[in-house]
């Protein structure tokens, strides 16, 4: 995931390429049981038996969070993530693919000559 959404956009690039806006991720399972999207930014396109949830209370006692539809089933939008609290819900297992703004290259060194 980039830090920023903000990017310089290069005319004639593909998802997944250097320069490129879109950088795909790796598809997610959605299961039955709920599986938590990983912290970030993403767009996730329409997808059939998802449903997309967020916690909207939390039992401290009992360490139970109650988790409400963001989103309804076979649909898809602008996901926020923090890694612990947006989950995919399917009524039968899918996967869910959902792309966000290319991180750009890997750092391999400060001051590099």
């Amino acid at each position: 995931m980039a830090l920023g959404l903000n990017k310089i956009l290069i005319t004639g690039t593909y998802a997944n390429t250097v320069g490129s806006y879109w950088q795909n991720v790796t598809a997610i399972a959605a299961t039955t049981a709920g599986n938590v999207i990983p912290a970030g930014t993403y767009l996730m396109f329409n997808t059939s038996n998802v449903v997309i949830q967020a916690v909207s209370s939390y039992n401290a006692t009992s360490n139970v969070a109650s988790w409400s539809n963001v989103y309804p089933v076979n649909s898809g939008g602008v996901i926020i993530s923090d890694g612990l609290n947006v989950q995919l819900l399917a009524t039968t297992n899918a996967s869910a693919n959902l792309v966000t703004v290319n991180g750009g290259s890997p750092v391999v060194g400060t001051f590099n000559s």
